[in-house]
């Protein structure tokens, strides 16, 4: 089985000192393995692509074979890395948090211990605003609130 740190690091040399990052790296059953990218900026089918003719190159599939998927880590995904809560500052996220409960709201702030996510609420017709940190520690999981508006 094609290990999982070797193609974390095939895959970091491709992306270089690019604005790209790895999301995540998956290796299953069957080598079946899937990377996803993001950058602070964007990804394109031709970043994917690059990475996917780098890894091709570093790994024969004669020696061992594999299914390889790269892929931009799409806005159905959580987040994962700190560096995609910096990115999408301002933006309007859904935080699951570890007691069960759910805060909505802008996010605001990003650093290595906590987010700060901002919301207004209306509470029987009165307007209340609320900026909460919270820490990773608390976090189930993060995502983007897509709106169609």
């Amino acid at each position: 089985m094609i290990d999982k740190s070797d193609i974390q690091r095939e895959v970091e040399k491709a992306l270089g000192e690019s604005d790209k990052f790895v999301v995540e790296v998956k290796v299953k059953a069957g080598n079946r393995i899937t990377v996803l990218l993001d950058s602070d900026t964007h990804i394109t089918i031709d970043d994917c692509v690059a990475v996917t003719r780098h890894i091709e190159s570093a790994f024969s599939r004669e020696t061992e074979d594999y299914d390889l998927t790269v892929s931009s880590a799409g806005i159905d995904q959580p987040y994962k890395l700190l560096r995609q809560y910096i990115k999408n500052i301002g933006r309007e996220v859904e935080v699951s948090l570890a007691d069960g409960s759910v805060f909505k709201g802008k996010l605001t702030a990003a650093d290595k211990d906590k987010i700060t996510v901002y919301r207004k609420a209306k509470v029987k017709k009165v307007e209340t605003e609320e900026t909460r940190e919270i820490p990773f520690g608390e976090i189930k999981q993060t995502m983007e609130i897509i709106s169609f508006k």
